[in-house]
């Protein structure tokens, strides 16, 4: 079982339409499965985002990120451009980032979805060795200036 959200995120997606909500927890909980050891940095601009690294850092070191729209959620990765892509499912243009749009929880039970998911973990070396301090349970939540939700 993945940890409870923090309350902080809760209140975020509190004023999303409850299927757009279940589904970003839905995501989070299919990311917390892959990577139970990862740190999530959750922060409220425009949308709602979900960092995850192990260290802490979720732009320097993070795979991958979660985004909650009005209508859909995307789940990110970091460094999707090098992501081999045989399902063809990867949108972006950018340097780097490229995302898979849900709409519907059914579209997060294809396994390659967590193909996806494991290959960008294994992109940052994976999570930390034995013996390192236990960060797992740490959430960082940071609120950016409050702007128009897209």
């Amino acid at each position: 079982m993945s940890r409870p959200p923090d309350h902080q995120l809760l209140s975020y997606l509190a004023s999303y339409d409850p299927h757009i909500s279940d589904l970003t927890l839905a995501v989070r909980e299919m990311v917390l499965d892959e990577a139970p050891e990862a740190i999530e940095s959750v922060s409220r601009g425009y949308a709602v985002a979900i960092g995850f690294s192990f260290t802490g850092k979720p732009l320097k070191d993070g795979f991958c990120h979660i985004v909650t729209y009005s209508t859909h959620v995307n789940l990110g990765f970091n460094r999707g451009a090098l992501l081999p892509d045989p399902n063809r499912v990867l949108k972006g243009t950018g340097k780097a980032i490229r995302h898979i749009s849900i709409r519907n929880q059914g579209e997060l039970d294809p396994p390659f979805v967590r193909r996806y998911l494991q290959a960008a973990i294994e992109q940052v070396g994976g999570p930390p060795l034995q013996g390192t301090p236990d960060r797992s349970r740490q959430n960082l939540v940071r609120r950016l200036r409050r702007t128009k939700r897209r």
